[in-house]
């Protein structure tokens, strides 16, 4: 996502499953240069509250805060940014 880096654009995963060890070793592993939370195991509140029922899942929200994508996958996440960059 270097592409979007001095764009007024923001990626936050949050992680639900892994122990905190395991989800420390994925970020480096696998590259992970933005932000990201660690919610254990057990309720969510933000899976909850966006109706995340598998992972990962992947939403696009617009700069009105709200979401402009559901579970949107590899190249159809360039097009939906680059629009919403683009209004």
């Amino acid at each position: 996502m270097q592409r979007y880096e001095n764009k007024p654009f923001a990626i936050v995963g949050v992680n639900c499953h892994d122990s905190e060890e395991d989800f420390r070793k994925g970020l480096k592993e696998h590259g992970l240069t933005w932000t990201n939370a660690f919610a254990g195991e057990g309720p969510n509140p933000i899976a909850e509250l966006w109706g995340v029922r598998s992972f990962p899942t992947m939403h696009i929200i617009g700069k009105d805060g709200r979401i402009a994508a559901l579970d949107v996958r590899g190249p159809e996440i360039e097009k939906l940014i680059d629009g919403l960059l683009a209004d």
